[in-house]
């Protein structure tokens, strides 16, 4: 049985330790005991399964995650808790720790050589600001995954999983829904964590897909359009597109591509689907 999870033990570990929490790395670390239990159900862990964790913490989390899986790789950017997990894992031979930048790390490489190259399952409870980062790069860089299943903010998990002409749809929802299917699975209170954050976190799984629910000739290309065209939210299509430089296309380019489509010349990008996206995409492809 995992031996952290509660406030007591928690304590107790940084009382031991000295530990103080670094504000630049969004530290909070939970305290209740049903609520990892649901994480790591609701990520379906098995002993088949190698699982990544992002943050470990004190490795609050990495002892339930190693009583389920088949391994765990744990990445910590903060060198003051390598010690510490050192102690609280030692119980336990299933647990890699590598201390560093999960930002920097080459991933794809990491999956090889510890799991063949084979599909990994992602478990973490992810720094705010930086959440948006990793899960981009997660994704974009074709890491061998099954699935992410990630404590985030709040808004962050509703950005995620909305569609089209809402105001948390933009580069963030259509980027996840191209690559898996969201599902939140357990809202999580301030009083779960210590120190309690000023902010209520959601648990969003993220299935991956086989293959994307929509065709696009060059991917990079359509979420270069989509980058564009949320950067400068309040402004047409046809304007924000044509303002970014790097994409090199004239007003009267998108113009025609959304004449095309059906679509206005003063439509606004938060209203078009992915489907849309990526239709306008392959038109405007040079």
């Amino acid at each position: 049985m995992p031996t952290l999870g509660t406030p007591t033990a928690t304590a107790a570990v940084i009382n031991k330790y000295n530990f103080h929490f670094a504000k630049k790395f969004g530290q909070n670390f939970l305290i209740d005991r049903s609520m990892l239990e649901k994480i790591v159900e609701s990520a379906d862990i098995t002993k088949d399964d190698t699982v990544l964790e992002i943050g470990p913490g004190i490795g609050t989390m990495t002892q339930y995650l190693a009583e389920s899986a088949k391994q765990v790789i744990t990445v910590e950017i903060d060198t003051n808790l390598i010690p510490i997990l050192r102690d609280t894992l030692s119980d336990y031979d299933n647990i890699t720790i590598i201390n560093e930048d999960i930002l920097k790390l080459d991933l794809n490489k990491l999956v090889d050589d510890y799991n063949e190259g084979k599909p990994v399952k992602v478990v973490a409870n992810l720094p705010y600001y930086i959440t948006t980062p990793i899960i981009m790069g997660l994704l974009e860089k074709h890491v061998p995954l099954e699935s992410i299943t990630i404590m985030v903010q709040k808004e962050v998990a509703d950005r995620m999983q909305v569609g089209p002409g809402t105001k948390d749809y933009g580069a963030l929802s259509l980027a996840v829904q191209y690559y898996a299917k969201p599902e939140i699975t357990a809202q999580v209170p301030p009083e779960c964590f210590m120190p309690r954050p000023n902010v209520s976190s959601t648990v969003i799984k993220l299935t991956l897909y086989d293959k994307p629910p929509v065709e696009v000739k060059d991917p990079a290309h359509m979420f270069k359009l989509v980058r564009a065209s949320f950067n400068q939210r309040r402004k047409t299509l046809s304007n924000g597109l044509s303002n970014d430089k790097s994409l090199g296309l004239t007003r009267d380019d998108v113009v025609a591509a959304l004449e095309t489509m059906g679509l206005s010349a003063t439509i606004r990008g938060e209203v078009l689907t992915l489907e849309q996206f990526a239709q306008l995409s392959d038109l405007l492809k040079k």
